[in-house]
């Protein structure tokens, strides 16, 4: 199909959410917009009239004009961004995908879309717009090099505003230097490596952002212990609250965390992901110490930092105990916030790769990867149903309103903060 535009085109950038996913998304209070198209929307030239529906908000407008159609999606809601796509296409509008499941399956987003972008898109972008004004799209389109982050556009925050959003969002940082077997991170961002932004510009983004809570959207904000130190106190005389992600090890680091929590850190994600070292040391996450989970808990608990943890169910070493097990010490460690889930083995990654080797990969229905409502492997020592049920019960458990009466009793975190996020 051909498309040839000699005047500006008219863009629409969509972040694709299924209905599915929708629905296992917390409300508003706790609601951020997702960075990638205002990112986009603003590496696109000013000539061009760019619009942007996110779908944890709102509906897509099939009969919005546009000339061209971007959409990033992750793995669970692929199909769903595909038939969007095939809509669009219907219609006559060419149509560009991206996003982390495209990333891994290039091939098959190819067969849903004009185009496909792999990667980052800083440094395709451009080339992408070019020849879509040429009506030349090239099938897929691979970045040459990994973009620095410097002099990164401001994202463009004006295409959602008024939407139901509680907090801003941005990076300082991208990439992780592990190499979790289960991760796709460096499938996105490179195998191991770390970029920074300068922590000015950064310090200039947050002071300027609409709301007083922001989320640092970072792989891994502590990669760097000197770089986050800097990055901390630069930040502490903004007045801001803010949130964002690292790695256990790097959160032992108690100058750390005491100038996070100075800075304004409300709340820190932690993968922990299993409290069995034998399923971290076998999922190349053996920098993760259970030995030392409960004191580092309680240290960000002294500084007033609410300890949000993911924990992922099915690695081949757990047993039917596992759920038992681990809904103690979610409770005896006044764990505020916990992510539950089954291990996801996400398309390009080491742990999707063994297991369609071993022949264990049970549906490629992408939408059925969501971690929470079905499992989509053969675990080793239980069945899907086993994993599926232990995986809701230990949820169930955790946000029971006797648990978080126990749990919150024992965090100084705070339960304005906190109580939302238990509720949500």
């Amino acid at each position: 199909m051909s498309f040839l535009y000699d005047r500006l085109m008219r863009i629409h950038l969509i972040t694709a959410e299924s209905p599915a996913s929708r629905r296992l998304r917390f409300g508003r209070l706790i609601q951020f917009p997702q960075l990638t198209m205002p990112l986009i929307a603003a590496l696109t030239p000013p000539e061009h009239e760019v619009s942007h529906t996110d779908e944890i908000v709102e509906r897509v407008r099939f009969d919005a004009p546009a000339d061209l159609v971007g959409i990033t999606a992750p793995t669970p809601s692929a199909l769903h961004a595909y038939d969007i796509a095939r809509q669009f296409r219907r219609r006559g509008v060419p149509v560009v995908i991206g996003g982390p499941h495209a990333t891994a399956l290039p091939e098959e987003a190819a067969r849903h879309a004009d185009a496909v972008v792999v990667g980052e898109a800083e440094d395709t972008w451009p080339h992408v717009l070019d020849d879509a004004r040429r009506g030349k799209l090239e099938q897929v389109y691979v970045s040459s090099r990994q973009a620095p982050l410097v002099h990164m556009p401001a994202p463009r925050w004006d295409l959602i505003k008024g939407r139901r959003y509680g907090k801003s969002v941005t990076i300082a940082t991208r990439g992780c230097p592990h190499r979790c077997d289960y991760c796709s991170i460096p499938l996105l961002y490179g195998p191991a490596t770390v970029r920074y932004r300068p922590i000015d510009e950064v310090v200039r983004e947050v002071a300027t952002s609409p709301t007083r809570a922001v989320v640092f959207w970072d792989d891994n904000i502590g990669a760097n212990p000197r770089y986050a130190k800097e990055l901390f106190r630069a930040l502490a005389p903004l007045g801001k609250w803010w949130t964002s992600q690292c790695t256990a090890n790097a959160a032992r680091d108690e100058q750390l965390v005491e100038l996070a929590a100075r800075s304004g850190c409300k709340a820190l994600f932690l993968g922990l992901e299993s409290i069995s070292q034998e399923s971290l040391d076998a999922t190349n996450k053996g920098h993760n110490r259970v030995d030392a989970y409960r004191r580092l808990i309680a240290m960000l608990h002294r500084y007033g930092v609410a300890v949000h943890l993911g924990i992922m169910f099915g690695f081949d070493q757990d047993d039917a105990g596992i759920f038992r097990r681990t809904a103690e010490f979610l409770e005896e460690a006044s764990v505020d916030v916990a992510t539950v889930s089954m291990v996801v083995p996400m398309p390009g990654t080491p742990t999707f790769r063994r297991l369609s080797g071993d022949g264990r990969i049970l549906t490629t229905d992408w939408s059925k990867y969501d971690g929470k409502k079905h499992c989509v492997f053969q675990p080793a020592l239980m069945s899907p149903a086993e994993l599926e049920a232990g995986t809701e019960w230990v949820a169930r458990r955790f946000y029971s309103p006797a648990s978080i009466v126990r749990r919150l009793g024992g965090s100084r975190a705070g339960i304005w903060w906190n109580l939302p996020r238990n509720l949500g």
